[in-house]
């Protein structure tokens, strides 16, 4: 990468070159994904998740076209409030970094700024995927396009309940991305621990999953690896009850026109209102176990 467009944290750099366990986090959760003040909250939360269990977080973000590689407090708040924040993805870098703009990164984004990093695990909340209707308009985010090619592990509470999940499995298949569920034989909705999909690829240790990681970088097979680590059950939502929201939502924003980049915003915030809030707090719960989870799983691919 153009040495001027990439800034790497004085901190994450000495973790990566001394090879300890770095997690990247994204910027869109901060930007797009919550209100303030809950995301700058969540996103200091999270950092200090990462620390107490012995990784060094890099939060992704572009910032006046400098991609960096770790936030500095002004910088997180920066991404917290400014509203000229654009989302972006592969698409969208080279204008971004380009014409020196201020980018949130969504799981591509991210991935592709750690993956030049030399960052190899991620934690996020859900990724991307296929939407519902992809029949009528085929809207499939870059996410599973960039988990097909770039070398990172992602670490999330499955695919974002507002997809059509099954659909979105069945194109990471065809895509050879390794898909596995953390201490559970069922692929979790996001919101809930249950999506009544059976999976067979159960994670039970994550110095196993550490030791396929390597054996498949090694091998030169390129892609990343999604682990679903199901929300915990405290903090869940009804799956039947999340799902007739989702719907409703679904409807407003076909009614009102809304599509693009535009329908994951709107879709999250209005099920928010919906819920009454309780979404937002899932939301908060699930990608705080995700970023232990994603330490752990870092920790333990440093000592491979």
């Amino acid at each position: 990468m153009i040495k001027d467009k990439m800034k790497i944290h004085p901190e994450v750099a000495r973790a990566l070159k001394e090879g300890r366990p770095v997690v990247a986090l994204e910027s869109t959760i901060i930007s797009h994904g919550m209100p303030y003040p809950e995301n700058i909250e969540t996103a200091r939360a999270l950092e200090h998740i990462i620390r107490e269990n012995g990784g060094i977080p890099a939060t992704i973000a572009i910032i006046e076209g400098v991609a960096k590689i770790g936030l500095t407090p002004e910088e997180m708040a920066f991404m917290a409030v400014s509203k000229d924040i654009l989302k972006v993805s592969r698409r969208d870098l080279p204008e971004v970094l380009g014409l020196g703009k201020n980018g949130a990164t969504t799981v591509a984004g991210t991935m592709i700024l750690a993956d030049l990093a030399g960052i190899r695990v991620f934690a996020t909340g859900g990724i991307g995927g296929v939407h519902r209707g992809y029949d009528k308009v085929l809207d499939i985010s870059q996410d599973l396009e960039e988990l097909s090619r770039t070398n990172v592990a992602v670490v999330c509470a499955g695919v974002k309940s507002i997809l059509d999940i099954r659909s979105t499995l069945e194109y990471l298949e065809t895509k050879s991305v390794p898909v596995y569920v953390y201490q559970s034989r069922e692929f979790p909705a996001f919101y809930s621990r249950k999506s009544g999909i059976p999976w067979d690829f159960e994670v039970a240790d994550l110095a196993d999953l550490a030791t396929i990681l390597k054996t498949k970088w090694d091998l030169g097979f390129d892609g990343g690896v999604v682990l679903a680590n199901p929300i915990p059950a405290a903090s869940e939502l009804d799956f039947e009850m999340m799902n007739d929201l989702i719907i409703e939502a679904l409807k407003k924003a076909g009614d009102l026109g809304i599509e693009g980049k535009a329908m994951t915003p709107f879709l999250l915030d209005e099920v928010k209102s919906l819920t009454r809030g309780d979404s937002l707090k899932a939301n908060i719960a699930l990608v705080a176990n995700n970023a232990l989870v994603a330490t752990q799983l870092a920790v333990a691919l440093a000592k491979k």
